[in-house]
């Protein structure tokens, strides 16, 4: 990187913590640590939730997503406006009613302590599991391409992130993520803007759009009923609802955000802030991918987009048959550079054709060229998609702009994190040290908690991260991690809402259970993630009403 790119990166960070310790440098009490002081207007919190989700992942995992898979993914979002909807006539109102902390204190009110236990435990395993997993993806995907050493990136975005969360608690993410989104959002839009502007000649972005079309990289809708197929209208519609629901009702780390809001009325604008411009958003993101994909029709892209997989390869035995392989795929991204001319010109099926049999014959070189590297080193990782977007940032773009987007892949690795922190320490104090290690002490005592806890949740995030291993797509193992625990949690608040005469035991018997159940699914079949939500959803409700229908058969009377 130039010294331009490095002073960029340096001030975005520097201003963001900054920030983030001034503006919540008197925040002194429990209150304003854990809801910020109910300040929030409803476009920090829409911002805020937004921020929350799109964590680092989203940047750099999204657009490889549509390199290689096209626009399909966006249908995992179809369920999120109606979940909005939802939320913000039940759970809104119910959580300001109360006056929580958590999200889980409601359970104790409806159900017992020990229901509001397994709940709380289960958020803080998936949520502790994620915040290691936002700081190692954007760190080993930057270390790798940057030559930075892994473990000193996760280690320099875990602290600023304490930093500022420590200090300043909710307040301080608020107002960070508000700044961090207009960083995020304004660094993808420039980029778009140069990927438009770098393709050869005269061609719009109406051609690039037929290109990807022709590539079937476009749809946006696939009606099929197939289980198996991860992303299809019905699995978002229906698991994507499910898992909608359980993330933004009951994950702390996003109930943290809204619940900070000024009134009820600002908490429910920033849901539905979030449920207009959420689809919008990772629809503009794969569709970066795919201008990717349409740029490197063009432009000769990496045989493997990882480059420690190549030096892996190019120093084994293997170095001579890569390099052959090389070769050869110089000499098809040249001629599908020159058919893919000719194609937008002519719009002749038969060129296109021959396009698609040499894209087939490149795909067909990468798989072999991910052979030679497994061979080379049997536990290297071969899936090199979240590695796309940032190789082409940091080859592809100009001085300054390099400095900026990775500006905004670290903005988005912090918001999520400190979101996260910030709801593992709450639900850790309010849930279980508050209620059953320490109770009844001071406002203060619990505010010093707060902050010990955020730091060691911090570091233990850190810890994890710096033992974390790649895992297919990093964007699809936040949500599957997510939808094994999502749907049981979201099945108990669906029970507490809806279904009265089910009480604490059966519904605490159906949630273990239902979530037996999920993880035994997970390892054993290949069902599509998201429909794990719906499972563990269903269960938890139909055991529940079974097992007290039991219970109340075998009653004396």
């Amino acid at each position: 990187m130039s010294w331009l790119d490095w002073l960029v990166l340096a001030g975005t960070l520097c201003f963001i913590v900054v920030v983030g310790v001034w503006k919540s440098r008197k925040n002194k009490e429990l209150d304003g640590f854990l809801r910020g002081g109910n300040e929030a207007s409803w476009l920090t919190v829409g911002l805020g939730v937004m921020a929350t989700q799109a964590s680092a992942i989203t940047f750099l995992s999204t657009p490889g997503q549509g390199f290689a898979d096209g626009m399909e993914f966006v249908q995992f979002y179809y369920g999120l406006p109606i979940a909005m909807i939802i939320l913000c006539i039940t759970f809104i109102p119910l959580y300001y009613k109360l006056k929580v902390y958590t999200a889980y204190e409601f359970l104790e009110n409806r159900f017992d302590l020990k229901t509001r236990s397994l709940t709380s435990f289960l958020f803080l395993i998936q949520r502790g599991l994620a915040a290691g997993i936002t700081i190692y993806a954007p760190a080993i995907i930057l270390s790798t391409i940057m030559g930075w050493h892994l473990n000193l990136t996760c280690i320099i975005i875990g602290i600023l992130v304490i930093v500022y969360t420590v200090s300043g608690g909710t307040k301080a993410v608020n107002v960070t993520q508000r700044y961090q989104m207009m960083i995020i959002m304004g660094g993808m839009f420039l980029a778009f803007y140069l990927l438009i502007d770098s393709l050869p000649g005269e061609l719009t972005f109406a051609n690039a759009w037929d290109l990807a079309d022709l590539h079937g990289k476009t749809q946006a809708l696939d009606f099929s009923f197939d289980p198996n197929n991860r992303y299809t209208f019905w699995s978002g519609i229906t698991g994507g609802l499910f898992l909608a629901l359980a993330y933004f009702g009951t994950d702390q780390s996003q109930v943290q955000r809204y619940i900070s809001g000024q009134s009820i009325r600002q908490s429910q604008m920033g849901l539905i802030f979030n449920a207009i411009f959420k689809i919008p958003m990772q629809y503009f993101i794969l569709l970066t991918g795919v201008m990717v994909f349409v740029f490197y029709q063009f432009y000769q892209s990496p045989l493997f987009f990882n480059p420690a997989g190549e030096e892996i390869v190019k120093s084994s035995e293997y170095a001579g048959e890569y390099s052959e392989l090389e070769q050869e795929y110089a000499v098809l991204s040249e001629q599908k550079s020159n058919l893919s001319l000719d194609y937008l010109q002519s719009k002749d099926p038969g060129i296109g054709q021959q396009i698609i049999e040499l894209n087939g014959k490149e795909r067909a070189l990468r798989e072999e060229a991910k052979t030679l590297i497994s061979q080379a080193d049997p536990i290297a990782e071969t899936n090199d998609k979240d590695y796309v977007f940032i190789n082409f940032i940091i080859h592809h773009l100009p001085k300054g702009v390099i400095g900026l987007l990775l500006a905004v892949i670290f903005s988005a690795a912090m918001s999520s994190t400190a979101a996260e922190l910030n709801a593992l320490a709450t639900t850790s104090v309010i849930d279980i040290y508050k209620r059953t290690i320490r109770p009844g002490r001071t406002p203060n005592h619990y505010l010093r908690a707060s902050k010990t806890a955020t730091l060691l949740w911090g570091l233990l995030a850190i810890l994890f991260a710096t033992f974390g291993t790649l895992f297919e797509n990093l964007i699809q193992l936040v949500n599957i991690i997510g939808s094994i625990f999502y749907g049981t949690i979201l099945g108990i608040f669906l029970v507490a809402f809806y279904i009265r005469f089910v009480k604490a035991n059966a519904v605490f018997i159906a949630a273990v259970i239902a979530e037996t159940v999920v993880v035994y699914l997970y390892f054993t079949t290949d069902i599509g993630f998201l429909w794990f939500n719906v499972i563990g959803c269903g269960l938890v409700v139909l055991f529940a009403m079974m097992i007290q229908g039991g219970l109340r058969l075998t009653s004396p009377r």
